[in-house]
């Protein structure tokens, strides 16, 4: 072959193999947008009017792959396997009581993401905003709406290991005070005045507009403790407790605890605290559960898990009998409306 036709066929091979990248991009690209836009035997969404304000709905975010992956949005809390109407509210975290919402979410940016809390009305209407210091991990409102909590990674970026730290704030709707690290407040471990620099303090559940329960966790062990903005001052109550959960009767918490033998990437069982005697019993749920559980009822609790699109939503008695059934697919964050 002469030098004029070796040349002939390297520039034959370049546009050859030139036209198979792009075909193979185009096909991805093709790909990326048809799972974008549906995912077959997926829950059926569509958009609408979101509100916090009408009764007897499930409000979550939407996991479903599809152009409202992340969207706040609602089923009939009697039928969740039902049509989903999308808000185009997008959240990481959020959660709901008395028409007032809490949104964490994430502001993609050319060089790096930020992040940031966004207080919403009952038709999801943003009220105010705060920067955030880091990756959004908890959400709660108050029974009132009266009194948002937040919980952030600022390193790290999971409760499982050692090294990771948090910052919780919570905020007054009211007022818009805001006590942005909960650390700051005075901490009584069994009944003693206790100073440490790795507090941490996460998982916020309200009883009422100024006390509240949480974890702390100091010195390789973690507490249930009782908190109180009025007098700001933290208050261990129980050992091998993480993200409290306070039942709408306020005699209870569930909460995950680390159980011995477990794996320690999946340490977590779920339990529930009876308050007045200290006594704590398993639920029926032996999988690792790493989530705040929300209590549907003063019965029944309602948790994540993983799943074929991120996150599923299930539910087990409280009370230790039963078995976990799925609720829901594709779903994170529930709140649910009176």
């Amino acid at each position: 072959m002469n030098r004029k036709n070796r040349i002939l066929a390297l520039l034959a091979a370049v546009l050859i193999l030139g036209g198979v990248a792009v075909g193979a991009t185009l096909h991805a690209a093709g790909r990326s947008a048809e799972k974008d836009r549906a995912q077959p035997g997926g829950p059926r969404v569509h958009p609408g009017e979101v509100v916090l304000d009408a009764p007897g709905l499930s409000v979550f975010r939407n996991m479903a792959w599809g152009p409202h992956r992340d969207e706040i949005a609602t089923v009939p809390a009697d039928d969740p396997a039902g049509p989903r109407t999308s808000s185009g509210v997008r959240c990481l975290r959020f959660h709901a009581a008395a028409d007032t919402g809490i949104c964490l979410q994430a502001v993609h940016g050319r060089l790096r993401d930020s992040y940031r809390a966004v207080v919403l009305d009952a038709h999801l209407r943003e009220l105010r905003r705060y920067d955030l210091a880091g990756i959004p991990t908890r959400a709660r409102v108050s029974p009132s709406g009266r009194s948002v909590a937040w919980t952030v990674f600022v390193s790290g970026d999971s409760y499982a290991g050692t090294s990771f730290s948090t910052r919780t704030s919570v905020l007054d709707t009211r007022t818009w005070s805001l006590d942005r690290d909960l650390e700051e407040y005075r901490f009584f471990l069994d009944g003693h005045l206790h100073q440490a620099s790795d507090l941490n303090v996460w998982g916020v559940t309200f009883a009422d507009d100024s006390r509240f329960y949480a974890t702390v966790a100091t010195g390789g062990r973690t507490y249930l403790v009782r908190g109180d903005r009025t007098d700001r001052t933290l208050r261990t109550l129980h050992t091998n407790v993480e993200c409290p959960s306070l039942s709408p009767d306020g005699t209870r918490i569930a909460y995950k605890k680390r159980v011995e033998g477990a794996s320690s990437d999946a340490p977590w069982r779920l339990y529930v605290l009876d308050l007045r005697t200290l006594r704590e019993s398993a639920t029926a749920e032996h999988r690792n559960i790493d989530d705040q559980a929300i209590w549907r009822d003063d019965h029944t609790l309602v948790y994540s898990l993983p799943g074929d699109y991120g996150s599923d939503l299930w539910t087990v008695p409280a009370d230790g009998s039963g078995s976990p059934r799925l609720s829901m697919t594709a779903a994170l964050a529930p709140a649910f409306t009176g």
